[in-house]
Parts: structure tokens; C-alpha cells; sequence
């Protein structure tokens, strides 16, 4: 196949019935087939190999060099080490190994030679022989493959043209391929159709999951409508809606004109303590409202309080689509580099061109937007309804991160892949057009389920103990996202999964109008595979990376039995004295408001009907307001309610997990966004693989002074190198605001003096990244240091003062079982 002199090398292309005699083969009576050492998927083939090429581990796997046999075929890029065991025939196929990356997942291919590097192109000519193979992947992961002098040469050239003509995913028709390569075999779709779901998680398609959400949450004054059953009402929610009990479906109907693409306010949440959690776009304009619509729109957007509620408005202070995808280009280009071009940006400037980017600054707001809105529904009693333009982008990262940090049944595997299914794939995210599989509109792609990602991991960084998920979980859906293989991440929207799944057609009657109809043969169709979802990690990951998702955690007790199912035992002494029943309110950048316009039925500048049911509030409401939100959050904590007991003392496992927001305690995903840096800078930096980059001794370095600095300042023994102490942060805040002496959250409030305790040393994975110092640890506290309530502290706080936080030297996790109920709340609220 090699055609052209000695140094000038060529490849022809494949002859079309030599490739399809290749593509055609097949084990068709086992359901994998061992080809050279390769467990190959049903109907999989290998195009090339390659002998005696050693692969570059990362730092999570251990570094330096493992050797093996590189195999390309029409799904996936596979190495084999050579002391791998042979693989089992009949066990259950995996799509990709341990050591394995997809073909969809390539963006490009690098060649090194001698003193030179090239991009490789489907219609490149390399005029010198490969050394290594370099693989840049969408994933933010960077494979390296050197090649052995051993290596045939044309086994090296022909290996590196097939991956640069196989893997281009740009072109049409070119995601459909790659899905019947890996899916569309006749033993592999009868192997996905006899796959189990998995129980353990709610899947949120049907009325019975959707009515077994509300009885773990305690929603007793909700129901499921089927109103949107066909889609007609609105074509991007799913066909389930929670709805309040007195509204009726007749009367549903006409609030969906009165909202962007139908989007009505509907229910995610409901705290313990008696809020409910809204999401609904903005409000279409030039609207009649007639009077039944006005009693009706407010009975939806109230809820079941009567009395209060809070809207957030999530446009202006959040970052729209557009700035997230520029932000993450920007952060790829500053992680990964481009050894192909020998761009890189100098180590002394790697920490203010991060900055630069504002990629931690769009985590920082959407954090602490969500934590604005968890401690609004801790208050109890209240309705808070996000609103955004479409309702479709960041409402759902903040109603995603408030019940991550108020519930712990969200912060396990199966109670967080529900919440993903709730707010994301039944609630309409444009997963097809914001991750852009085909790369044909660039103007709607943005990776907003990647920023949710690292929000977590940045909860998770803080608060490793109130987790049972772990970073491997994250990033294994991290990269899932990249494969375009997942039912989860193909549509935009509940009615088009449906459409696939089902090959919907649309037909249309003069009595019916417009009608689904399904085709009887749809499951008879070879082009179009069946799409397993991506909680089905036995299907892409081994055993060994599935026991790593999570971590091992204590038991539960179980919750303290209510009285008459009402969350408040205590007597409530703060009622909603200072606020009109009716009143509504605009949180925006920190701050209440009661803007004329904010509702159009109650403005008086529209020429619509006037005359609302409910009183207008007016702005000066809004110090009771907070007056009244101060002294639900002043009140202590009723007995009743705790159900776990922490290191200093009893804990309240919905009390919200509020993240320090300042510089020093927000991280870089490292794992994430680092594991293929080191990989371009060993082109830069002549030193072996083994040994650590210079910039990450340099960051070990300033650790081990910073323990050092603390073992001084707490009088330890500093001979034991791994345990330092840790002192308990009673009179430092890293949210406060130099300027005013305002503090957005809270410190926690001191139980006396206390002796701080031996912790072993943080570390740096989840505080610090490889490039910059770890972030500066707490000053230590005062012995004689009490708060004793004599006006001493001048700082106001704008949601008044948090539970306790979990001491770090003795982290726990208190996780809440998978069929346990939240507290039912149908009464007055709760003094907290």
C-alpha cells in the first residue's frame, strides 16, 4: 500500500470493496472475538495494527511506559499490553478499555519525528518516519504512543493514516457510522435489548416515578398532570408536570401561552422545611389576561404558599451560553497547549492567563447564585421560582446545585443520575446542540452541563465527606458526554428521544390536526441502532473503574419521627407578619426589589386587565422581607429535626453545603483539565516521563512550608511528616467583602474554645493545580477567643448565620437511603 521514494511517504486510498469485506466482518455466533489479543465488540474489525509500541501513562496511572500492541479499527483506537490476560469470550462486551479512546472522542493527530512535529490530515504526506503518535482528544485527554525502533516502519505510517482518515467526526452522516460501528451489529442490538435498567434510580418517564419523587420529598399539596402527554402544550418539557393539587387541568391549559415556548412554572423540589423550588421561563409579551388566566397564573406561580414568593432572575448575573463556550475554548487552549504549532504559555504567566479566561469566575457566580437560593428555601414557607429566557440552560445548573447542597439523596450515585434525568434530559437542555456532535452550528454550542460538572467538584473538593459520589464519577460522565453514543445526550428534549426511539412520524387530519404516528417498522431499521442511556456503566467501563465511583460510607440512622407529619415542632414566633400575602419579589444581584413590571398582569403600564386578586406588594415590604429572613435563619434549630449527630454536635442533614467562594478556596478540576497537560509539555521540557514537571515540585515545595507554617503556629510535634493540625477557622471568612465588611455567608459560630485536633495533611489534588500554590490555610483561632454575643462582631451577613460547619479532621458522610422520605411540611413555617 506504501507508494512514493524513501523519505516521502504516501498512502492510497482503500479500495472500496476491500473495505467493506473488512467492515463486513463479523463474529456472528459469538458476542466478541479475540483478534490478536483484542476482545473486539460483535461486528467490529481491526483496519491496522501495530507491534511493539509503548504507551505513556498519565500521573493517575502510575507514569512511565507500558508496552503493547496498537490496534486501530472503525470504532475505537485500542492498546493492548502485552502482558494483559487473555480476554473472557463469554462475558458481557465493554465499548471501551481501560486503555482505549473512540474514534468520535479524537479532535486531532500529531506526529513527532526527529527535532520536528506535524498535524496529520486525512490528505497530509509525512516526509519522515513517526517516533510518536500523539492523540488530542475532546475529552481534554492527550494519548502518547512512542514507537519502538523495532516498529516496521510501514506498520508506524500506515497505523497513523488510518486513525487521521477514520476518526473525522465533522462530516455528514459521519455520527450515524460511528454509532452502527459500535452499535449497529445484530448480535449487539438483541445484547442492548435484553439490557435491564437500572432500578435503584428514578428515570422520571413516567407518572409513577414522578409521583414516588413527591412522596420522597413530602409534597403532599402537588400532583402529576399528563396535560403535556402529546407534547402540544409545550414541545420542550416532558410530558409529566407537577402542578399544585387545586388547579386543574382545564384550566393548565391556558397558562401556556402566557410563557417562552410553553414553559410554565413547574416543580422541582420542595425543602423540608415547607419551599417549594419553581423554574419557568420569562413571561411572553402582549398577552391578554383575562381574569380566570390571572387567578390561575398566580395559583401556578404561588404554589401552595400563600403568601410569599421570590422570584430569580438568572439572566443578569450569570453568563449566558456564548461567554461559557469562549471561556472553556480558552481553557483548553491554556491546558492542553499546541505542540503541533509549539505554543505554549510560560509558566510565570500559566496562573493570570487562567484567570483570564473567567472560567472560574462563571463557577464562582452560578455557586453563588445557588447558595442565594438555598438559603432562601432553608427559610421555610416561601416559593422561589428561577426564571431564565428560555428556561432551558442555567436553571438547570442552579436548581441541579441547590439540591445538591440541601439534599443528601442528591449526593449519591443513584440520587444524583436522577436529578440528572430530572433536570436536564426531561426538563429540555439542548444536550444535541449545546455539546454539537456534528459540528454544523457552532453558534449553539456550550458546554453548560461541563460547568454544572465542575460546580460539583468544587462542593465536592470542600466537603469530601458529605459525598458519596468521588471524582471518578465525575469524570467518567465528563467524558461520556463526548461519545455520541448515549440516548441521554442526543435530543434536545424529551420529544425527540421519543421521536428516535419510537420513529415517530407526523401526520395530519382535519379533525385531530396534527398527530405522532408510529411506524410499525421501526425496530426493523439497520441504519438506526438502539441507544443505550449512559447510566449503563457496566457497558462502558470495567468493574475495577465502576467500585471507584464511589466511597465507602457509614450507616444511616434513621430520620426522628415527626409530629403529625409537620416538620415544625416548635411553636413558629415569626410569621409572616411583615410581608402582604400575595407579595412577590425580585432577588437580583444580592438584593430584593419589587419592580412594577415584574408580573405583566399587575403592571399598570400594560393595557391588559388590571385588577389582580392578590395586592401588589410594594418596596416597602422589603425590609421585613429580610428582616423576616434574618430571624428565620437567628432562631435555633428545633430538636425534632436531627437526625444525625456530627463532631460538634447534631447536624442537620439538609442544612445546605454553602461553598467559600473566595480565590484561594476555588481549585482547577485538575484531573479533569490537567491529566493531558504534561503529556504536550514533555515535548517542551526535555525530562523523563518519571520524573514530576517542574512546576509540580515547585508546588509540592510551597506545601510542605505551608505545613510546616502550621504546625508552628499550633505548637505541634513537626517531626511527623504527614500530619499536621489543622485549626478551627472561629473568626475568618474567605467570602468577606474588604470594602463594606459585608460577608455573603456566614463563618460558623464557635462552641467555646476548643483544642484543635491532628489532621492528616490536605491534598493538593482537590485545592491546588499543578501549576500554582496551594491556596492559603486559615489563621489559627485564639485560645481565649469566645463569642459572646456582645455586639463585638460588626459584620452583617445578607442570609444570617450558617449551621455548623463539619469539622475537617473527622469528616463524615451522611447520606440519606435511596427510598427514604423527606419530611412532610403542611404547616406553619419553622424558625431555624
Amino acid at each position: 500500500m506504501l507508494t512514493g521514494s524513501k523519505t516521502t511517504f504516501k498512502v492510497r486510498q482503500m479500495l472500496p470493496d476491500i473495505k467493506e469485506r473488512m467492515l463486513s466482518q463479523s463474529g456472528v455466533n459469538a458476542r466478541s472475538r479475540d483478534v490478536f489479543g483484542l476482545r473486539c465488540l460483535p461486528g467490529e474489525c481491526v483496519l491496522q495494527r501495530a507491534v511493539m509500541v509503548r504507551k505513556k501513562l498519565t500521573a493517575r496511572e502510575g507514569r512511565g511506559w507500558l508496552s503493547g500492541t496498537l490496534f486501530c479499527t472503525h470504532f475505537r483506537v485500542a492498546f493492548v499490553p502485552q502482558d494483559s490476560p487473555k480476554p473472557d469470550d463469554n462475558a458481557d462486551p465493554v465499548l471501551l478499555g481501560d486503555h482505549d479512546v473512540a474514534l468520535a472522542s479524537i479532535e486531532k493527530v500529531v506526529v513527532v519525528g526527529p527535532n520536528r512535529t506535524k498535524l496529520v490530515t486525512p490528505n497530509s504526506s509525512l516526509k519522515f518516519t513517526p517516533e510518536e503518535l500523539v492523540l488530542y482528544c475532546r475529552d481534554l485527554r492527550v494519548i502518547c504512543f512512542l514507537f519502538d525502533r523495532l516498529t516496521p516502519d510501514a506498520q508506524v505510517l500506515e497505523i497513523t493514516y488510518t486513525i487521521a482518515k477514520t476518526y473525522q467526526p465533522p462530516k455528514p452522516g459521519s455520527v450515524l457510522s460511528f454509532q452502527n460501528a459500535a452499535l449497529g451489529s445484530v448480535e449487539m442490538k438483541q445484547f442492548l435489548s435484553n439490557r435491564r435498567r437500572n432500578t435503584h434510580m428514578n428515570w422520571f418517564e413516567s407518572a409513577l416515578d414522578w409521583e414516588q419523587e413527591l412522596e420522597r420529598c413530602g409534597a403532599t399539596s402537588w400532583r402529576v398532570s399528563s396535560v403535556n402527554d402529546r407534547f402540544e402544550m409545550s414541545t420542550s418539557l416532558s410530558r409529566f408536570i407537577v402542578v399544585p393539587q387545586k388547579v386543574l387541568d382545564t384550566e393548565l391549559k391556558k397558562s401556556f401561552a402566557h410563557f417562552n415556548e410553553g414553559r410554565i412554572p413547574h416543580w422541582c423540589w420542595r425543602h423540608p422545611r415547607g419551599s417549594d423550588l419553581l423554574r419557568m421561563a420569562s413571561f411572553q409579551n402582549n398577552i391578554y389576561h383575562e381574569k380566570d388566566d390571572i387567578r390561575n397564573l398566580e395559583m401556578i406561580l404561588f404554589g401552595c404558599q400563600s403568601s410569599l414568593c421570590v422570584v430569580v432572575e438568572l439572566g443578569e448575573e450569570l453568563p449566558s451560553p456564548a461567554d461559557i463556550q469562549l471561556a472553556h475554548s480558552r481553557l483548553r487552549a491554556l491546558c492542553l497547549g499546541d505542540i503541533s504549532t509549539s505554543v505554549s504559555v510560560p509558566d510565570d504567566k500559566w496562573l493570570s492567563t487562567l484567570e483570564s479566561t473567567h472560567w472560574l469566575d462563571y463557577i464562582r457566580s452560578c455557586l453563588k447564585k445557588a447558595s442565594e437560593v438555598a438559603c432562601l428555601l432553608r427559610g421555610g414557607h416561601l416559593t422561589v421560582a428561577l426564571q431564565e429566557a428560555d428556561d432551558r440552560d442555567l436553571s438547570c445548573v442552579v436548581s441541579s446545585l441547590v439540591q445538591v447542597m440541601c439534599d443528601p439523596h442528591c449526593r449519591t450515585q443513584h440520587g444524583f443520575q436522577g436529578l440528572v434525568q430530572k433536570e436536564w434530559v426531561m426538563a429540555g437542555h439542548r444536550f444535541y446542540s449545546r455539546i454539537n456532535y456534528h459540528r454544523d452550528n457552532d453558534k449553539e454550542e456550550a458546554p453548560v452541563f461541563l460547568l454544572f460538572l465542575d460546580c460539583v467538584w468544587q462542593l465536592l473538593s470542600q466537603y469530601p465527606s458529605r459525598f458519596q459520589l468521588t471524582d471518578d464519577f465525575l469524570l467518567a460522565l465528563h467524558d461520556s458526554i463526548h461519545l455520541p453514543l448515549f440516548s441521554s445526550f442526543l435530543a434536545n428534549c424529551q420529544r425527540e428521544r421519543c421521536k428516535r426511539s419510537q420513529n415517530l412520524g407526523q401526520s395530519y387530519t382535519p379533525v385531530n390536526g396534527w398527530r405522532d404516528m408510529l411506524h410499525p417498522d421501526s425496530s426493523s431499521d439497520p441504519s438506526d441502532p438502539p441507544l443505550p442511556p449512559v447510566w449503563d456503566w457496566a457497558l462502558q467501563y470495567s468493574k475495577h473503574r465502576r467500585d471507584r465511583f464511589t466511597q465507602p460510607v457509614p450507616p444511616v440512622p434513621p430520620l426522628q419521627p415527626l409530629l403529625n407529619g409537620n416538620l415544625n415542632t416548635n411553636p413558629d414566633t415569626h410569621r409572616l407578619a411583615d410581608t402582604i400575602p400575595g407579595s412577590v419579589f425580585l432577588l437580583s444581584r444580592g438584593t430584593f426589589s419589587c419592580p412594577a413590571n415584574l408580573l405583566p398582569w399587575r403592571s399598570s403600564s400594560s393595557g391588559v386587565y388590571k385588577k389582580s386578586h392578590r395586592r401588589a406588594a410594594s418596596s416597602e415590604n422589603v425590609p421585613g422581607l429580610e428582616r423576616l429572613l434574618k430571624a428565620w435563619a437567628l432562631t435555633e434549630f428545633p430538636h425534632g429535626l436531627t437526625s444525625t449527630s456530627g463532631p460538634q454536635g447534631p447536624l442537620d442533614p439538609y442544612e445546605p453545603l454553602l461553598p467559600l467562594l473566595m480565590g484561594p478556596c476555588m481549585g482547577l478540576w485538575r484531573e479533569c483539565y490537567l491529566r493531558g497537560a504534561l503529556h504536550a509539555q514533555a515535548f517542551s521540557h526535555p525530562i523523563s516521563a518519571n520524573h514530576p514537571h517542574p512546576v509540580e515540585r515547585l508546588a509540592r515545595e510551597v506545601q510542605q512550608l505551608k505545613d510546616k507554617l502550621a504546625q508552628a503556629s499550633t505548637g505541634t510535634d513537626p517531626n511527623p511528616p504527614t500530619k499536621m493540625a489543622e485549626p478551627r477557622r472561629t473568626d475568618a471568612n474567605l467570602n468577606q467583602n474588604t470594602n463594606n465588611g459585608t460577608f455573603l455567608f456566614p463563618a460558623p459560630r464557635p462552641q467555646g474554645t476548643a483544642t484543635p485536633r491532628a489532621a492528616p495533611a490536605p491534598t493538593s489534588t482537590n485545592h491546588q493545580t499543578s501549576r500554582g500554590p496551594p491556596p492559603a490555610s486559615a489563621p489559627p483561632s485564639r485560645p481565649g477567643h469566645k463569642d459572646n454575643g456582645s455586639g463585638s462582631n460588626k459584620h452583617t451577613f445578607l442570609f444570617g448565620h450558617s449551621s455548623v460547619m463539619e469539622a475537617r479532621p473527622d469528616q463524615r458522610y451522611y447520606p440519606a437511603p435511596n427510598n427514604a422520605k423527606l419530611p412532610k411540611s403542611n404547616g406553619s413555617s419553622i424558625a431555624s
